[in-house]
């Protein structure tokens, strides 16, 4: 005759082992924080990460104190400069090791600026490998004829442009294979590759997606948020 099944009490499953040390509160909470920093710090590096905007160089797509989001891995997956600030022999750093969808005109992207690898930029691309890029009494010319340019801003006066500044009179250059040829928005108020060159395609860190946040410090509101401006997205 079989018997009825029973339920086993955790002794019986485990006479002979010994008793499981529980984790302290403080350790658990330790543990927590750090698992969240590692997946933070991963996150921030291979696929979104937040920045501000300090200048006018992208007016008005871009204002002072837009807080955006940059999709970081868009492009494909692109080695960090550094891993916590510090360097490991034999890592390709500052380089794709693969590559999802190509670089487009018009896409606006963070990027190393080529001359100081400390600091971070924000353009759109103008010219991508193979354009003959040039700048025409402040207009874009690009293949030999005048871009289609619906974003371009201008502060200055046609009568006032100047023709030994590259800012106004720039090329024809054309954009050598693994470069981008960069512009500001703001035409008149933009360092970009009229002065200081291309930038190189493994310089992209990632493409603006949209403003998290836009905080109008001169405006004198309060609070002085640009309400309208949260949540959209940068094109």
């Amino acid at each position: 005759m079989s018997e009825p099944l029973r339920t086993l009490e955790p002794e019986e499953l485990a006479p002979s082992a010994a008793p499981v040390a529980q984790k302290s509160v403080l350790r658990e909470y330790a543990e927590a924080l750090g698992i969240a920093m590692i997946l933070a710090m991963f996150i921030r590096t291979f696929i979104v990460q937040a920045y501000e905007i300090p200048s006018a160089s992208m007016e008005p797509t871009l204002l002072i104190g837009d807080h955006i989001l940059v999709n970081k891995l868009v492009y494909g997956l692109r080695m960090p400069d550094s891993i916590f600030g510090l360097r490991v022999g034999g890592l390709p750093y500052g380089h794709y090791l693969f590559h999802f969808e190509p670089i487009r005109r018009g896409d606006v992207i963070v990027f190393v600026y080529p001359r100081d690898p400390s600091e971070d930029y924000i353009k759109r691309v103008i010219g991508i490998p193979g354009d003959v890029v040039e700048v025409k009494a402040g207009k874009v010319w690009l293949n030999g004829a005048p871009m289609l340019d619906p974003h371009a801003h201008f502060e200055v006066p046609d009568n006032d442009r100047i023709g030994a500044s590259p800012r106004d009179f720039f090329g024809p250059v054309t954009v050598p294979p693994g470069n981008l040829f960069m512009m500001g928005d703001n035409r008149d108020d933009s360092s970009d590759s009229r002065f200081w060159g291309f930038a190189p395609e493994d310089n992209v860190e990632g493409r603006a997606m949209d403003i998290y946040w836009s905080w109008d410090g001169g405006g004198g509101g309060f609070p002085p948020l640009r309400w309208s401006r949260i949540g959209m997205a940068v094109r």
